[in-house]
């Protein structure tokens, strides 16, 4: 970069393919701090040119006063951790048996730290021996250099208790690092170790891993597990180069793209809040043209950018019949604006715009159903699913990219600072908003029937044909109880816990929209 001008924007493609002066010269300014008074301007940044998977250059070992560490005695190997970390900082593979005492014996593991990194499960040991393959062991470690200490982990883990975070230190630096360096030496994890039916299990390829972390998204960030999961669904079915994405600005294109680092290993472009369907719409056709027909194209957007704004570009798109697919990051706000309602923010929500006062209590206006208006175009598959359904949120990723047209699914994404959570509470507020039919699971399929009813199902919602779920202890979930636990309610409860007439709304308004989901399904609920 220093020594070197360019003249055309072919000389400038050569070395940027080559990335080998953008990593030298632009990534290490920036990481010492000289960027802003020893880079020149270059063609680069004048087109917003950053290479693929810069990210993996981006060092937070700095940030967080926590990492995760492994028992691997009360690991399972389920892959939850794995799935649910937002930052691609946890992560697995499986190692045959005789590989592993290989390696034990080549490497220098002083404390034996590295051994503790490999579990003996049911899973991938004692099941693959059944089937005539050697048993595996598994290989869970954490990179330092990504993990920014939220602790989704050790939550995702859940009631195996296999995580706990524990503070960081100089030596655990060195050990964690230690062991990351040996797990991307090791082959990738042998196929007979992957089962197709447990969709979990597609992050054990490396292929899968078109995230590969470094992105500025907040501590847990609810948007980059969603993205992760879509990614790395599209890669398993389809391969590592089979797609590409169009990002409406917002969170997911401020985390992407902080310049020098992108966490991207495939082609995306970010196009303005309201215009990304439209502009899908131009390179569909385009790949069409060139016979890339099989190639997947991911529309990438907000609550604002598909419900709001862009939302007549989102129509206009899923009534062109193209074969282009749409992941909507709903928020319930526009957090790149510091948490302003949207269209799809709750009734009663705290948010800018709709803020608690004295004469008003939060937002008034009903949610728009984003779910339901998209299954009103005509033949467009339709999907509302969260990242801790995993198996849900997988299998309606897979269909989409299967189906011949356009398809949309909504993804439930918390946002710790805008709903008043915690940085490790993305997986437990996601199930919670699920069972407390704040944001019901939905598949609406066309290849399915000619009615309504014969396409959409509300599988993997709890007491489907009920008005509420009850839990085996007796406890309702319902909407009240969803909101006791988010900041972004607080102001609806007084001392005594008892929630405001303005929540108790938002209540009923969950509730009428729960039946309507039921009444397209085909379902008689019980009162």
């Amino acid at each position: 970069m220093h020594d070197k001008k360019y003249t055309t924007v072919d000389s400038f493609v050569g070395d940027f393919i080559e990335r080998k002066h953008f990593e030298r010269d632009v990534v290490t300014a920036y990481q010492d701090g000289s960027a802003e008074q020893t880079l020149p301007a270059d063609l680069g940044v004048a087109v917003s040119w950053v290479p693929a998977a810069t990210g993996r250059l981006r060092d937070f070992s700095t940030i967080a006063s926590d990492l995760p560490i492994l028992d691997a005695s009360k690991c399972v190997g389920c892959m939850e951790c794995v799935t649910q970390c937002p930052d691609t900082a946890i992560i697995a593979k499986v190692v045959p048996e005789t590989k592993y005492k290989e390696l034990l014996k080549e490497i220098k593991d002083p404390g034996g730290y590295v051994a503790k990194q490999f579990a003996h499960t049911t899973k991938y040991y004692s099941v693959p021996q059944k089937k005539g393959h050697e048993g595996g062991m598994f290989m869970l470690v954490t990179d330092p250099r990504k993990c920014k200490g939220c602790g989704e982990c050790v939550t995702a883990c859940g009631k195996h208790d296999a995580l706990q975070m524990t503070p960081k230190t100089d030596d655990s630096l060195q050990q964690y690092a230690a062991a990351v360096e040996v797990f991307r030496r090791l082959p990738d994890t042998p196929a007979q170790y992957i089962q197709d039916k447990i969709l979990g299990d597609m992050m054990l390829k490396n292929a899968t891993h078109l995230y590969v972390g470094g992105g500025a998204s907040c501590m847990g960030c609810g948007e980059a597990t969603a993205i992760r999961m879509m990614l790395a669904a599209t890669a398993y079915i389809h391969g590592e180069n089979s797609m590409g994405i169009v990002a409406a600005t917002g969170c997911n294109t401020v985390f992407g793209s902080t310049y020098p680092y992108n966490p991207y290993t495939i082609p995306w472009t970010n196009s303005l809040f309201e215009n990304a369907p439209a502009v899908s719409m131009g390179i569909r056709a385009q790949w069409d043209a060139r016979g890339w027909q099989q190639k997947r194209l991911w529309v990438l957007g907000g609550d604002g950018a598909m419900l709001d704004i862009g939302f007549q570009s989102l129509s206009r798109m899923l009534m062109s019949g193209m074969d282009i697919k749409v992941m909507v990051l709903d928020t319930q706000v526009y957090s790149n604006t510091g948490g302003q309602s949207s269209t799809s923010t709750y009734m009663s929500q705290d948010a800018k715009m709709s803020a608690y006062g004295k004469r008003l209590h939060g937002k008034s206006e009903r949610r728009k159903e984003l779910a339901q208006i998209a299954i009103m175009h005509p033949g467009v598959y339709v999907a509302q699913t969260t990242p801790a359904h995993i198996n849900h949120f997988y299998r309606a990723i897979i269909a989409a990219n299967e189906y011949p047209g356009p398809a949309v699914v909504i993804v439930y994404c918390p946002c710790q600072p805008e709903h008043g959570i915690g940085d490790d509470a993305s997986v437990r507020q996601s199930k919670l908003a699920v069972d407390s039919r704040a944001f019901p699971l939905l598949i609406h399929d066309p290849r399915q029937g000619e009615t309504l009813a014969e396409r959409t199902n509300l599988q993997g919602n709890p007491a489907r044909t009920k008005d509420w779920y009850t839990t085996p202890k007796g406890e309702r979930i319902d909407f009240i109880h969803f909101a006791r636990s988010e900041g972004r309610f607080a102001k609806h409860f007084d001392k005594e816990g008892k929630p405001s007439p303005e929540l108790q709304k938002a209540q009923e308004d969950r509730l009428q929209n729960w039946h309507l989901l039921q009444e397209l399904t085909g379902m008689h609920k019980t009162p």
